[in-house]
């Protein structure tokens, strides 16, 4: 959802033009996670610069916001700041409609004395309001963002003494509020000092130096409650240890550089040594120093903060000749599925080693149950194993919805191993799903795309899937990676399983091929064109399957809602007679996906009630089967492999098709209407 992007530059000379052009370039590496409107703020003009902060809203694209900048013949693009601070955003709307006065940053008053950007919600965003409309503050948004400037204003004209730092304000605020967030502050008060708080949102500080650190952790200040030895506490921090400075051995007061981001592909470009920050950690840069506190300690703190090198490379995040990322991310796959197996399986010698789960699998093998959580895509990932985890585990699967987990309060034992499913590790639903499962003792898993994310955090245990950065909001890549994830968890469980050794074989001799017939599936994309160009008039569309295709029937019947913003539905072909039959007719375009597995006999057997109804259905089906083939208005014919897998063959058609029906409509097929990347709000 809404992004995050900020720039200090300390010491080194930057012109505002330059300062711009960053800021800007920082929400157009963001612009994958949906937004509605956009905003900057800056030092304004004049003698003295810092002393006034200039803002910029727009409604719309950040190239909108972009033009608008350089309307202004006022601004002296030209002018060399030495030291500035900026911070950038795009929204995406929670509450209030798409405006220029609703979107980021939000300030604190006329003359902007406190300006912020915030990614999240506040629930209890009505009673601050209130509050503060009895003190006399106006408020001009209806978003809930706007009490946090308003907030932190009243508890500076209300301070107890001259002195209170800019850190130890944003102490206090985010003390009052309730709900997920990730902010960064900028003040005139403060000139070019930078304040960064998060609570179950993301937030990254990116780090750039001419000269190498000495360390690579930056311990964490606890600061006691009592707010007169909290102020003498942070006054005096400028020269405790924790500073980034102090992790040099020279140059006291060096050039720096600091890039703020909800997501790394924002400041990829910039550096690769970045800091993630924990839950109500305040990170302070000033003066080009760098420290992280907390108000107090809590068990379980991690006493350092840990300086990581990013592995993403710039052009991972780059289109190069595809029409939208979505597309690239589609034909990455047969490489994709690749890097989230090497390393893992010993093809040579059939064995399979999941490294971020090995220090607990003995514990895994003693659990009564598995519980998957995930919410959209992830979710069906979790669909579509389920079967073969059971079978390969022989334990009961359960694969929920984070939110529906939630509402009903679900039994959650200590002999229980959650996981839980997130391409960013950030998902809202599943991170306090997960906790939900911590306080009740039992086992965590992580499976999640992105390093150091919330869900990488907390979990006990865990595996990366290795699929490489996704900006397509709509997830391809991501999607079969954790299905290959999830098999793969399930053939390290069964190792020293005899009377499982020959199906285990399989499935590794079906991995082993898998990339090569993703390539002959991906080679079907003129054919599946031509038959989105075919469903462009619809306006409806069902996928039905059973067994293992059913999870592929709702993952494809979600990517169509998604980016094409036709009505699609995933029907268990074992229901069509309990209701869906209904909606069959010679007009409803049906695609059916009957392989040959388990449920073979079956499928057919909706498939002549389809027909018998007039139904024309579009089949997706093995190579080589006259019987379905006959039967179909249209075929697109796969490679066959083995039963379990079929679903990562299968869902790539759908991709498909769905990319190819949102680009014939003409809409946005990487940021599709209403929808978000990263949805960090319940």
């Amino acid at each position: 959802m809404c992004g995050i992007f900020a720039y200090l530059n300390y010491r080194v000379p930057r012109s505002r033009r330059d300062i711009f052009q960053t800021l800007v370039k920082g929400l157009q590496r963001l612009e994958y996670r949906g937004y509605d409107s956009a905003g900057i703020a800056v030092d304004g003009t004049g003698k003295d610069q810092a002393a006034n902060i200039s803002l910029f809203k727009k409604r719309g694209k950040v190239k909108a916001l972009d033009e608008e900048l350089y309307k202004n013949e006022s601004i002296d693009l030209d002018a060399q700041l030495d030291t500035h601070f900026g911070i950038a955003h795009t929204r995406w709307a929670t509450h209030g409609e798409p405006s220029a006065v609703n979107s980021h940053p939000h300030r604190s008053d006329k003359n902007n004395e406190f300006v912020v950007i915030h990614n999240g919600i506040i629930t209890n965003y009505k009673e601050l309001k209130k509050f503060l409309v009895s003190k006399g503050y106006d408020f001009e948004s209806e978003t809930d963002t706007e009490v946090i400037p308003k907030l932190i204003k009243y508890l500076y004209d209300n301070r107890e003494n001259d002195f209170v730092s800019f850190s130890t304000l944003v102490d206090r605020v985010i003390q009052q509020l309730e709900g997920a967030f990730a902010l960064v502050f900028k003040s005139i008060h403060f000139p070019a000092e930078a304040v960064a708080t998060r609570r179950g949102s993301p937030l990254l500080i990116g780090v750039r130096s001419q000269y190498e650190f000495s360390t690579e952790q930056i311990p964490v200040q606890y600061n006691c409650s009592d707010s007169k030895k909290a102020a003498v506490e942070e006054k005096n921090c400028r020269n405790r240890q924790g500073s980034l400075n102090a992790l040099h051995s020279v140059h006291d007061g060096m050039a720096m550089e600091f890039y703020f981001a909800s997501d790394a592909s924002a400041i990829i470009e910039h550096t690769n040594k970045v800091i993630y920050l924990e839950d109500d950690d305040v990170a302070v840069v000033m003066e080009g120093k760098l420290y992280v506190h907390r108000v107090k300690r809590t068990a379980g703190d991690d006493p350092v903060r840990v300086i990581q090198t990013l592995q993403m490379e710039l052009q991972q995040i780059m289109k190069g000749n595809y029409k939208a990322f979505m597309q690239k991310e589609i034909f990455e796959q047969p490489e994709s599925v690749v890097n989230t197996m090497r390393g893992r399986i010993c093809f040579d010698r059939d064995t399979v080693v999941l490294g971020g789960l090995s220090d607990h699998l003995k514990e895994i093998k003693r659990c009564r149950r598995l519980i998957m959580i995930g919410c959209g895509t992830s979710y069906h990932a979790g669909v579509a194993t389920r079967q073969i985890l059971e079978e390969l585990t022989e334990l009961p699967v359960m694969v929920e919805l984070a939110s529906d987990f939630l509402d009903r309060i679900t039994p959650v034992f200590r002999d229980d191993v959650c996981f839980f499913i997130s391409q960013s590790g950030e998902t809202a639903d599943t991170l306090m799903a997960l906790r939900y499962c911590k306080k009740r003792g039992a086992l965590t898993v992580g499976i999640t795309n992105t390093v150091g994310s919330s869900i990488c955090r907390e979990t006990d245990c865990g595996v990366h899937i290795n699929a490489g950065p996704e900006v397509g909001v709509a997830s391809t890549k991501a999607y079969t990676s954790q299905f290959v994830s999830l098999i793969m968890f399930g053939l390290m469980m069964s190792e020293d399983r005899l009377s499982l050794q020959e199906r285990r074989l399989e499935i590794i001799n079906g991995l082993k091929k898998l990339p090569e017939l993703i390539k002959e599936v991906l080679a079907l994309d003129d054919k599946i064109k031509a038959l989105a160009d075919e469903l462009d008039h619809q306006r409806s569309l069902l996928v039905m399957g059973r067994g293992y295709n059913y999870a592929t029937c709702l993952e494809g019947a979600l990517k169509i809602k998604e980016i094409t913003y036709m009505h699609s539905e995933g029907i268990m072909a074992g229901e069509l007679k309990h209701g869906p039959l209904a909606l069959i007719d010679k007009d409803m375009p049906v695609i059916m996906i009957i392989m040959k597995d388990s449920c073979y006999q079956k499928c057919q057997n909706a498939l002549q009630q389809v027909t018998a109804r007039h139904g024309r259905p579009i089949i997706l089906c093995c190579k080589n089967d006259p019987e379905i083939s006959k039967m179909a208005y249209k075929t697109i014919e796969l490679p066959q492999t083995v039963d379990c897998l079929q679903g990562i063959l299968s869902v790539i058609p759908l991709q498909l098709i769905s990319f190819h029906l949102a680009v014939l409509r003409g809409y946005d097929v990487d940021c599709p209407r209403n929808l978000a990347k990263s949805v960090t709000v319940e």
